[in-house]
């Protein structure tokens, strides 16, 4: 009976002492991650334009302040604020009552001097008549043929004066010299102003075509340079927009290097017909230096940042997820450039990154072709510092 009694006590502390272990393994058994929900996008390999942004200020072809030449009141505006004028279009006109007195008088001088003029003429000739028969002294005929130089000259200056006349009355109308948008009116009727005085009438901007000018390092004046002979375009993106860019030319490099910024000016032309493009606008600018082929493309969102450099995720055929170093060289839009680090067709996340452990298990949630992963592309950001699509 005693060793019965031993055999039922030894055998419950042995189930005892097995539960207790199994509870204890349990314990110390780690939980086991559930696999990170991610986004994907796959590397691809395209052409990629090599381009150099900015911003641009958008600049009037040719800027006109009128100013009147003459002075006097303004008796008529023949425009109004924002019209479109064309070259030689009258705009003003100024009373010209006191001009056309003014030529009136000029006139009736020089017709008096003429007179004049032919009546010295003619005792001149008779003068020299009487002195060759001996009749009057040299010193006599000298006085009259002095007399009659001296007519001629006055009514030389008289045709002058008549002229200035007539261009002074001419200055009374005032015609555009350039096709331009008019800006506001400063003067307005019935005011009186003054020759070239400020400030002016009106200032006309012609707009079509118009620059756009930015700035680019110095250090990319050298392939800027190596291009432009081939004709570079000039894409201009008004703030706020992303696509369907005003196209232009570069049509103009500055002779220096600004010391103080260490840039360089640049200038492009564009036919700006639907007038997209305003005077003193600021835009993004987007200058194509050439086309990079066959490159290594990865959306831009998913490079991220380490103590060791650039890295993407990349997920294996396992369904497990490997941080994989990079060697970028630029960007276009939202992709990045990639020149090592991934090959062709490897599937990189773009989203999600946070909840992902190396070598641990992601469940995909979706995937996104690479141009419609939201990234960095083109905005107020960009800047002129870098070569977009190109090699550093």
């Amino acid at each position: 009976m005693f060793l019965k009694t031993v055999l039922i006590v030894t055998s419950f502390a042995l189930a005892v002492l097995t539960g207790c272990n199994k509870q204890n393994a349990q314990a110390a058994a780690p939980a086991q991650r559930p696999p990170a929900p991610v986004v994907v996008s796959t590397v691809e390999q395209r052409n990629v334009p090599v381009q150099i942004t900015a911003i641009g200020n958008v600049e009037a072809y040719q800027m006109v302040q009128v100013r009147s030449m003459v002075s006097g009141q303004i008796e008529k505006i023949l425009f109004k604020e924002g019209d479109d004028v064309r070259k030689g279009q009258l705009l003003y006109s100024l009373d010209k009552r006191p001009f056309q007195a003014a030529l009136e008088q000029a006139e009736g001088n020089q017709k008096r001097d003429e007179a004049q003029a032919a009546n010295a003429k003619v005792q001149a000739t008779r003068y020299t008549d009487l002195e060759k028969q001996g009749v009057i002294s040299r010193e006599q005929a000298d006085l009259q043929r002095t007399a009659e130089g001296a007519n001629d000259a006055a009514v030389i200056a008289d045709k002058a004066a008549v002229q200035a006349a007539r261009v002074q009355l001419q200055y009374t109308d005032i015609y555009a010299p350039i096709d331009a948008r008019a800006g506001a009116l400063m003067i307005n009727v019935g005011n009186l102003v003054k020759a070239n005085d400020t400030p002016f009438l009106v200032q006309l901007n012609q707009i079509a075509p118009i620059y756009v000018t930015f700035t680019v390092p110095e250090i990319k004046l050298a392939e800027v340079r190596q291009f432009v002979a081939h004709g570079l375009k000039v894409l201009a993106y008004p703030k706020g927009q992303t696509g369907n860019p005003a196209e232009g030319l570069l049509t103009f490099i500055d002779n220096a290097v600004d010391p103080q910024t260490g840039t360089v000016k640049l200038k492009a032309t564009f036919q700006n017909t639907d007038k997209r493009l305003w005077p003193g606008e600021f835009v993004n600018v987007v200058l194509n230096l050439s086309m990079l082929n066959n490159a290594i493309t990865v959306p831009t969102k998913a490079v991220q940042s380490g103590q060791q450099g650039d890295y993407v995720y990349v997920v294996n055929k396992d369904g497990t997820a490997d941080p994989h170093q990079v060697t970028t060289a630029g960007t276009y839009h939202n992709l990045s450039l990639v020149k090592s680090g991934l090959n062709p067709g490897d599937t990189v996340i773009v989203d999600g990154q946070l909840r992902v452990a190396p070598k641990g298990k992601v469940a995909v949630q979706s995937s996104l072709p690479p141009d419609q992963v939201v990234g960095s592309g083109l905005n107020s950001s960009d800047t002129a510092t870098g070569t977009v699509g190109g090699g550093q």
